[in-house]
């Protein structure tokens, strides 16, 4: 997408090049369509700066300006022959203006215009995405909070560890997405910058305005350096690192939910799942193996993004046009798979008496006896030992005393509270134990549910003030349009 284009009468010409097998191999309309509003939406606000500063006649501007409405109307389908949309909705304005049309091009290149029209698309995708986590995220703290005394079992390793809750296994999903939301947010600032007015990558001398143009589009600032405001793509980067970290935390859940699917401790709904083509009695987790896969996905664009950018000179290059595709790839599947992980996690079903049964298996209990031991004042290390030997005896109270005399010499009166041993055995009581900062007892999952809706408010706040600011320059353009026409 370089700079060179040469108004004629009815179309953006490059004669010298005009014909051969390349042109096709150079055209990227094919995936044009994604940025045709943005476009459109750059174009007004370059040629109501070039009329504001007097550098194209406001006749002619207006004329423009009908013609950008009357291509938007026309649509992207109805485009005539070009390497870009860029040049595609230029030879569309000369078609209807003649050779002024032509002016629209004044004092800027196709290098900080595809930049421009690059950002002013992602940056709605980013909030897209942001507004969606957050949404999963209110549905993972519902399902938390409604179930923040379902006792189940925790693994580690994929062996039964501890007995914890549903609510606050949920609730270690919702501050992972919280952290990818906050990534995201991140990586809107540096999306939300101007390239426009930085031409090829050596400014133009022509007294534009960057700031306005910036302002009608609703950018927050201008790259200001023009070699950079043409070649930059580490913001495509940035997000897609940013979606790529996302699409982890999903592949995560997906995960434990197959599994957790597999050993009857959660029912998928029939409208997450799918059965076999020849066994009838199946229920296949089909969505979430999908929204696992993802990560793949999102992994590849990262990759292909990067290695398409490493070792390239400054300034522009064409390479930049392969770039993007990694980034609307990484978009749309991730965006995707956070609406289906949503729903999946929105409509399943915990089996409270199969739960807290499981939690009961391995001895999971263990470690919740050893802390007991511990807080009456029996060394940590020699509590370990007397609960692992009471494990291989079964694992009850009755194994715990006689591992007392062991290990000690003493009966477990003697060591501790029989009562709060037997307590720690039970995986309701033992949850309840935890009660730390993060813990997963009941009154400390409410202490986390707290924290999480304010976090949730705010950045909840914070998309909707982006989104109300594009919503603000949108109006601004209109009215700056408006006075022209």
């Amino acid at each position: 997408m370089s700079e060179g284009s040469e108004p004629a009468s009815t179309a953006v010409r490059r004669d010298r090049f005009s014909g051969g097998p390349a042109r096709d191999f150079l055209s990227s309309m094919g995936a044009d369509d994604r940025i045709f509003q943005a476009d459109l939406a750059v174009d007004r606000a370059h040629v109501v700066m070039l009329a504001e500063q007097g550098i194209v006649e406001e006749d002619d501007a207006a004329s423009i300006l009908r013609a950008l409405d009357d291509v938007e109307a026309s649509g992207f389908g109805a485009l005539p022959d070009g390497e870009d949309v860029h040049e595609a909705i230029e030879t569309a304005v000369i078609e209807r203006v003649g050779p002024d049309g032509g002016k629209m091009h004044t004092a800027r290149s196709r290098n900080d215009e595809v930049a421009t029209c690059i950002r002013y698309r992602l940056r709605e995708d980013v909030l897209d995405a942001v507004e969606q986590v957050v949404a999963f995220r209110e549905v993972l703290a519902d399902a938390a909070e409604a179930e923040a005394e379902t006792v189940m079992p925790g693994f580690t390793h994929l062996q039964p560890a501890q007995p914890t809750t549903v609510g606050h296994y949920l609730l270690s999903y919702e501050r992972a997405l919280a952290r990818d939301t906050a990534r995201l947010l991140d990586a809107y600032e540096r999306v939300n910058q101007s390239p426009l007015g930085g031409a090829a990558f050596a400014g133009t001398p022509f007294d534009i305005d960057r700031q306005r143009t910036a302002e009608l589009l609703g950018f927050d600032g201008v790259v200001e350096n023009a070699t950079d405001a043409g070649s930059a793509r580490d913001f495509l980067f940035e997000t897609t690192s940013a979606l790529a970290g996302l699409s982890l935390t999903l592949s995560g859940l997906a995960e434990d939910l197959v599994i957790f699917a597999n050993k009857g401790l959660v029912e998928l709904s029939d409208d997450y799942s799918s059965t076999s083509s020849i066994m009838p009695q199946k229920k296949n987790p089909d969505t979430l193996e999908l929204v696992r896969s993802v990560a793949g996905d999102a992994a590849a664009g990262l990759q292909g993004l990067l290695t398409t950018l490493k070792g390239l000179p400054r300034a522009y290059n064409r390479d930049l046009q392969n770039a993007t595709p990694h980034a609307w790839g990484a978009v749309d599947a991730v965006s995707e798979a956070v609406e289906v992980a949503a729903g999946a996690v929105a409509t399943a079903e915990w089996p409270a008496e199969t739960l807290e049964a499981e939690a009961e298996k391995g001895f999971s209990c263990a470690t919740g006896v050893a802390d007991v031991l511990a807080m009456h004042g029996v060394p940590f290390r020699t509590a370990h030992e007397v609960v692992a030997d009471a494990g291989e005896a079964g694992g009850d109270l009755d194994a715990v005393a006689a591992a007392c005399e062991d290990v000690l010499g003493k009966p477990l009166g003697e060591v501790a509270d029989v009562e709060a041993v037997a307590a720690a055995l039970d995986p309701a009581s033992n949850v309840a134990m935890r009660d730390s900062r993060g813990g997963p007892a009941p009154s400390a999952v409410e202490q986390t549910l707290g924290v999480v809706a304010s976090d949730l408010a705010a950045d909840a706040d914070e998309a909707e003030a982006k989104r109300l600011a594009l919503d603000a320059a949108t109006d601004r353009l209109d009215a700056g349009v408006d006075s022209y026409e």
